[in-house]
């Protein structure tokens, strides 16, 4: 992925380790153990905002907030410069989009942890996985994750680490449309089973939309090299929910899928990144599978 001379994002907040700071940029499956897969790339919003946890020394910075994580590694830092760009080129596509449609799209903020970090969704660690929060219109992720989905999960690439961003930045679009308060709804008053049905579609449309963003910018900015959507495929395949539980425990329980099997992950994708078009991801209107 052609990245490293993109635009830098200051909607990103830095809270890993004790230092937190807003804006910290330049101004989206964490440890993906096999008990932890379920809720992978994305978190059902029902929990209560808990109590802020600690977590800074207490220290301040000039600007009121704390400050920067003093220490990081090389490679943590440059894919903290990747992870802003990404979500640069995420506000100028669907910036673009929306405004084709007489629409203002507003850009969530990315959030970076360590461990466990406190949403209006409420808490939640690194096990979770990167998900995006409605309640604050953010994106959370431990950028931990990128080690385990490409060494465990078998995923590498940036273009697979971007994926994951688009997906999640996905849901947010969803939210601004209010797909997803539709869909809580409709899930507030169905069973288990075809609540979690309502979620497959709206994951899969999330992933639709990755696949729209990355197909508007590569048009408007060549970021795509060869091997790139081969890479991102390949995530989509990998994180399906016919596979994890395979992975974990053998066998699969469709009825408890709540984001798609891999087939269906990677259809939903390839849809979006083939057509560029947002009318392309009506998950809910289309046969799924």
């Amino acid at each position: 992925m052609r990245w490293t001379g993109g635009r830098r994002s200051d909607n990103v907040e830095d809270q890993r380790g004790s230092g937190i700071r807003t804006g910290a940029i330049g101004g989206g499956i964490g440890v993906l153990v096999i008990l932890g897969l379920g809720l992978l790339m994305g978190v059902d919003p029902s929990t209560l905002l808990s109590a802020i946890s600690g977590g800074s020394d207490g220290s301040s910075s000039l600007d009121g907030t704390t400050p920067y994580v003093t220490q990081q590694s090389a490679a943590d830092a440059t894919l903290v410069d990747f992870v802003s760009v990404v979500l640069a080129d995420t506000e100028d596509t669907w910036t673009a989009i929306f405004t084709k449609k007489g629409m203002v799209y507003i850009p969530p903020k990315l959030v970076l942890f360590s461990d466990g970090v406190d949403s209006a969704c409420g808490y939640a660690q690194s096990a979770t996985g990167p998900f995006y929060c409605p309640g604050d219109q953010k994106v959370y992720i431990d950028l931990s994750f990128y080690r385990e989905l490409k060494d465990q999960l078998g995923a590498p690439g940036d273009f697979a680490q971007a994926y994951v961003i688009a997906h999640e930045v996905g849901h947010h679009v969803q939210n601004l449309l209010g797909a997803s308060s539709r869909i809580e709804r409709l899930q507030s008053q169905s069973n288990e089973v075809t609540a979690n049905k309502y979620s497959v579609l709206l994951e899969l449309q999330a992933d639709c939309y990755a696949g729209v963003w990355a197909n508007q910018a590569d048009t408007s900015r060549h970021i795509i090299e060869a091997g790139d959507i081969e890479e991102a495929m390949n995530a989509a395949a990998k994180i399906g929910d016919d596979a994890l539980q395979k992975q974990s425990q053998g066998y699969v329980v469709p009825d408890s899928f709540t984001h798609g099997t891999s087939a269906q992950r990677v259809k939903w994708f390839k849809a979006g990144i083939d057509s560029g078009d947002m009318n392309s991801c009506d998950t809910f209107n289309a046969t799924v599978v």
